[in-house]
Formats: C-alpha cells, structure tokens, sequence
C-alpha cells in the first residue's frame, strides 16, 4: 500500500515532506564507510534503488528474491506443458553463463551447430560491441581474448529448445521500480545483454530460429497481462494455467518486495552485521530479513 502511494519513508521522501535534507542513501553511505571508500556521490536512497539490487547493503536479499520469483515461475511453466509440446527446458535451477551451459548440455548444442563455428560467429560480433569502462583492462591486455571470454561467460537464465522444430528460446527475468516505461526499457536491456548469443546463434545455425523471451516484472511488482500471456502461449503452456501461472507470479513478485523492504528496515531500524540474524527470518543461501 506504502509503494503504492508512493510514501515509503525512503529520504528521497522524507526529503520531499521537509524531514531530511540529505537525500543520500544511508546504507550504501554505511557500506562504504566501512570497507574505507569515498562516501562521494551516493545514490539518492529511493525505493527503486534499494528494490533494485543497486543498493550495497540490499543487493544481496533482493538478488535472492528475484531468483526465488524466477525459479517458481520457470517450473510453473515447465510444469504447465500442453500435451503434444516438444519443448525441453534447461538450466531450471540457477543462472548459468554460455560455457556452464554448453559443458552441461554439449549433446544437445552440438546438435545446433558446433562449439567452433558458436566462436567464430560470436567473436565477430562481439567486436560490435562497446568495451565498457570497468572491462578496459581485460580488453587492452588480449582484445582477443577478452572478446571470447565475455561471450562465453555471457549469464542465461533459462533455455528452451524444441530440437524437432528446430527452435532456441533464451528466456530472461528482468524487474524495475524507476520507470513508468518499465516494459520498453527492460526488454531492451536485456535484448542489449544477450544480442551477441541470438545473433551467433542465428548466424552459427542459419535453419534454426532463435528467440529471446523477456519476463518483465515492473513498477511496484506490476505485471503486463497480454504481454504476459503472449509469452506463455509461445512457450506452450496450457491455456486453462495461464491465470493460475500469472496469479501466483504477481503474488511472489510482491513477496519479494516484501522481503527487501523488511530487510531495508531491519538494516535502517534495527541491528546490522554479526547480530543481524537474531529474531529474524533466514530466506535462505545465508542471506536475513
């Protein structure tokens, strides 16, 4: 309800109604004191930055969240095939980057093309892509290398492959709470992020058709009906889940902004570090609310 409003007591609103006026956010200002960094240039402490996984000391309860709504939506999925569907999902139960993938998989990409001709492809239209500022090292050390390992150590967070169709879908989760054109902007993130793996896919295995699928949950846990629909369709799932799918979807995606903001407050409010795991609940991998 608070997200909604829009008046959670982040200091970008505490800020707004005169309470504060410092509109820095405190945790990651804490975060960087305490491994001795410039406290120079901090993020404002908004509910899109701690929900987002930008925030040092929330990053790693929000990461935990997200993948807890992906994996539930991926074997909803999964689970949900219609009958005749010949599709196979990969990777169900944790992010893997394209060389986990392909050493995990290796008879069925090999059935798509071959590792080499994968390589040859992807290092040309890496070379497309802009080297970011904290890859400049790695680049000037071995362009070549650094061009091959950033394609291969490229993250995927799910794979279908319907090899009798001789269809690929790249299936990826994205989220925001900062943008009223959430939909738009995630899809192109994400297609920005895997453009290099669909275009040598396509380019390595011409007979193949190569797809990349973005489930996009946005503003305040929002969800886009038909788009999401569409993309169930696509995946074959059975008409009479979709509801049921999309129902249960919304409702741990607003578990998962549930369980940041408690950890926000936790951390803001209450005790951090050692004693933070007193009387609170583990979500699991270690991490505390």
């Amino acid at each position: 309800m608070m997200t909604i409003a829009g008046i959670i007591p982040v200091v970008k609103w505490l800020a707004k109604i005169k309470q504060r006026s410092d509109e820095s956010c405190r945790l990651c200002k804490r975060a960087r004191e305490q491994r001795g960094a410039s406290i120079e240039n901090l993020p404002e402490e908004t509910y899109g930055h701690f929900n987002s996984a930008f925030c040092d000391e929330v990053a790693t309860t929000v990461t935990a969240a997200q993948h807890f709504i992906w994996r539930h939506l991926y074997a909803s999925m999964q689970a949900a095939q219609t009958p005749m569907s010949k599709l196979r999902f990969v990777t169900p139960d944790k992010e893997s980057s394209m060389s986990t993938l392909w050493q995990e998989e290796e008879f069925t990409f090999k059935q798509i093309c071959s590792r080499e001709s994968l390589k040859e492809k992807a290092a040309d239209i890496e070379k497309t892509i802009v080297v970011k500022e904290h890859e400049r090292a790695r680049y000037d050390f071995d362009p070549t290398m650094f061009y091959e390992n950033r394609f291969w150590n490229r993250r995927l967070d799910g794979i279908v492959i319907n090899k009798y169709h001789r269809t690929l879908y790249i299936l990826e989760k994205r989220s925001s709470d900062r943008d009223k054109d959430f939909l738009r902007v995630k899809k192109d993130e994400a297609n920005e992020q895997h453009g290099s793996i669909i275009e040598a896919l396509r380019a390595a295995a011409p007979e193949w058709t190569s797809e990349q699928i973005n489930f996009v949950a946005g503003r305040h846990g929002a969800v886009v009906e038909d788009d999401f629909y569409n993309k169930l369709e696509k995946i074959n799932v059975q008409a009479g889940n979709r509801d049921k799918i999309l129902l249960a979807h919304v409702h741990r995606i607003c578990e998962a902004h549930d369980t940041a903001m408690r950890s926000y407050y936790q951390q803001i409010h209450g005790s951090s570090g050692a004693d933070a795991t007193t009387s609170i609940e583990n979500i699991g991998e270690q991490v505390y609310v």
